[in-house]
């Protein structure tokens, strides 16, 4: 993987362009949500959009929450309730805001960073890229269900994919990911990682 470390971007909280243009992505998604769009199907064919914005906000907290070594209670991400009891951009921007403050206290040669996943610790870019590609997976999953462009991009796509091929196939067991989807003609990298990822690039909710 390359480095993601970019410690001159004055608008990136955690210091890591990848995991920083996640957060935007996820924030920019929810924001586009219509109020006829919390109830609609995703790819996470067992979640609505409402319950996989519960997820990803968990997960980022998760994450936060094992770097700082924070212990509060919390709603499981992988139950989301389906019910929203706060404002969805208010949890968003707070949760992924943890997430960045934690990761940006993370020196970029840590080789024992502490992650939630059943991996455990890994080094630093692997993780701020681990965490990095929850966010904007599921910021795709949110945009392609109601509607919205895709947030994930071809730069981050190369930059997560070596992410993915490292974490995700112990992951699969769990049923975090679906199997991986035969590749196509004309995939691009951001296609290529969501087939790896178990996800038709061109699924639609209708």
């Amino acid at each position: 993987m390359s480095s993601a470390r970019n410690i001159s971007d004055p608008a990136g909280v955690s210091n890591w362009w990848v995991l920083d243009e996640a957060h935007r992505s996820l924030r920019t998604v929810v924001n586009g949500i219509g109020e006829a769009d919390w109830d609609r199907r995703t790819p996470c064919s067992e979640w609505n959009v409402t319950q996989v914005l519960q997820h990803a906000a968990g997960d980022q907290l998760a994450w936060a929450w094992t770097i700082t070594g924070e212990s509060r209670a919390a709603d499981d991400p992988f139950s989301p309730s389906g019910q929203l009891t706060e404002d969805p951009q208010v949890l968003v921007e707070q949760t992924v805001a943890e997430s960045a403050a934690a990761f940006a206290a993370v020196p970029s040669d840590r080789q024992d960073t502490p992650t939630p996943l059943p991996q455990g610790p890994m080094p630093a870019a692997t993780a701020a890229g681990a965490c990095a590609l929850d966010a904007i997976i599921h910021a795709w999953d949110i945009a392609v269900a109601t509607g919205q462009p895709s947030p994930l991009t071809n730069a981050q796509a190369r930059e997560l994919l070596p992410v993915a091929n490292s974490i995700v196939e112990p992951l699969r067991a769990y049923g975090v990911y679906a199997a991986v989807l035969p590749a196509e003609p004309g995939d691009d990298d951001g296609a290529s990682l969501l087939r790896y990822l178990g996800r038709p690039p061109n699924w639609s909710s209708a």
